[in-house]
């Protein structure tokens, strides 16, 4: 160690305390020694950055695996030599798995094992930070080359579709069917390349944190029968049966609706792909009486199955199972890697039941819309419901028909736009609805009465048309009073926000029927 630098000693026994320092002092006299006897005092001091930290396991306020969890949970980067009892020697070679870099028996080392121990312990953490640094940097490398290849090669590939399509149409000149043929297996080839680099790029987003999800309130149905249908030519192509169960006590649910559906799409895929002919896929939405939060989603196949050992590694970035016919393997091996992503994002959970030979059932889950719970921190202060609340709606209606430029990408940056002129702890964004690309209404639960949320109104208003210099789209930003039953006064904190909940919910519900009922006139 280098002079100057300081020790954390934590150590509640004051006569370890005492050798310990004399131990420091006996290594490097230039050593500070800073010692406190308390997990509480000890994490404040480590925004000082120490070079080495000496850990008992066992204090006065934390004992044993929990003590150290803590402090490498609150101290990453430093390292950390274990004191131990005795008795805690196994503990303390277990912390060695969790991120301590040595350990020391109390009372059984003197100057020269410490110093040993210290400079050990500072090496191997430096000697993990370069490896980790070296990995990052390999990964973002990878990463960069990867995306910069993918968009390279989409350019040719879509000047190949463009003049294979051409000549299939007929708009080049004749064709025989013999060539007829042989193109569409060419363009069939293009699209499977374009696939592979789509599912490329999102594997990379994936791995480097750059998949977004923009969750919203949307029907499961819609987005199982959306699926469903999409695959429903595949499916006939190999005779193969395709049904939808829908448990007509499905929920709403709070998901990104086309990243939901690319979920679905994929599993519904390669059911499809690995089922033979006349076999059978069915998709089901449902909900668990233990598990109240969730809706779970599960695609069945009468296929081949999976080994135990692909189970495993089922879902890892380009894996493959080694047992497939070679027919079915037309990708990457990434639709179930991405899948699961996005799965997590949602906070969610994908799995896998099979058997060889008897199929297979991916499962996910999705969270369940639950207003109540999203309005109860705004509306409940000091375990008291808020006096008054209002219903704040922001109309963004583009002026042509299909929406200049992005239109996704115009509405994203209005609710950000949106959430950053609310009060996080009085004031909540409701997701939005369905899954409109025409137009889009935000809807605000203020925690206020008419007059004061006009103050709200009037700074999203100029935030949106200072962004919207060029006037692109109409907006529209109008309140209501949100009256709640008066029988609900004297009842519950829970039993009055979900009676705030219902009647919002009625609010939106109407709304959103009004502007489809105007946007169909103004069609």
């Amino acid at each position: 160690m280098r002079n100057g630098d300081q020790v954390l000693l934590i150590e509640d026994n004051p006569g370890d305390a005492d050798l310990t320092r004399l131990r420091l002092v006996e290594a490097n006299a230039d050593i500070q020694v800073k010692c406190v006897d308390r997990l509480s005092a000890a994490l404040p001091c480590l925004e000082e950055k120490p070079a080495l930290i000496l850990l008992d396991l066992n204090l006065p306020d934390s004992r044993g695996a929990a003590t150290y969890r803590s402090i490498l949970d609150n101290a990453p980067g430093i390292p950390v030599v274990i004191l131990s009892g005795q008795d805690d020697e196994a503990l303390a070679s277990k912390a060695l798995h969790h991120g301590a870099q040595d350990y020391l028996v109390k009372g059984s080392f003197n100057a020269k094992d410490l110093d040993r121990a210290m400079r050990y312990a500072i090496e191997r953490q430096a000697l993990l930070r370069a490896v980790e640094i070296s990995q990052k940097q390999q990964l973002e490398f990878k990463n960069q080359f990867l995306s910069h290849v993918s968009h390279e090669l989409r350019t040719p590939l879509t000047c190949i579709h463009q003049y294979v399509t051409l000549l299939l149409d007929g708009l080049i000149g004749p064709i025989s069917t013999e060539q007829g043929d042989h193109l569409k297996t060419v363009l069939k080839s293009v699209n499977q390349l374009h696939a592979m680099i789509r599912d490329l790029l999102e594997a990379t987003r994936a791995e480097s944190g750059k998949i977004r999800v923009e969750p919203r309130c949307v029907s499961l149905r819609e987005l199982v029968q959306q699926a469903a249908a999409m695959l429903k030519p595949t499916a006939e192509a190999k005779k193969i049966g395709l049904e939808i169960a829908v448990d007509q006590r499905a929920p709403l649910v709070h998901a990104d609706p086309d990243r939901a559906l690319e979920v679905l799409i994929n599993l519904l895929d390669n059911a499809i792909k690995f089922t033979p002919e006349t076999g059978s896929v069915v998709v089901k939405a449902f909900m668990v009486e233990t598990d109240p939060d969730w809706v779970y989603i599960s695609v069945s196949d009468t296929g081949v199955g999976i080994t135990p050992e692909s189970k495993n590694l089922i879902f890892e970035r380009l894996f493959q199972d080694p047992n497939a016919s070679d027919s079915s393997r037309n990708g990457l091996g990434l639709g179930l890697f991405i899948s699961r992503e996005i799965v997590r994002l949602h906070g969610g959970r994908i799995w896998v039941t099979s058997e060889p030979g008897s199929g297979s059932t991916f499962t996910f889950t999705l969270p369940v819309y639950s207003l109540a719970k999203l309005l109860s921190p705004i509306a409940i202060y000091e375990n008291r419901m808020r006096p008054s609340f209002v219903l704040v709606r922001v109309d963004l209606t583009p002026f042509s028909n299909p929406a200049l430029g992005n239109w996704k990408e115009t509405w994203q940056q209005a609710l950000e736009i949106v959430r950053r002129c609310v009060y996080l702890d009085k004031d909540l964004v409701l997701p939005p609805m369905g899954n409109e690309h025409t137009s889009e209404t935000f809807f605000i639960v203020a925690a206020t009465d008419l007059q004061r949320s006009g103050i709200m109104m009037k700074r999203i208003r100029e935030q949106l048309e200072r962004v919207d210099a060029k006037a692109k789209h109409r907006l529209t930003v109008s309140a209501l009073a949100i009256d709640l039953p008066s029988e609900q006064a004297g009842s519950s904190t829970q039993l009055q926000v979900q009676g705030l909940a219902a009647r919002v919910t009625e609010l939106v519900i109407a709304g959103v029927e009004r502007r489809q009922v105007a946007r169909q006139i103004t069609d």
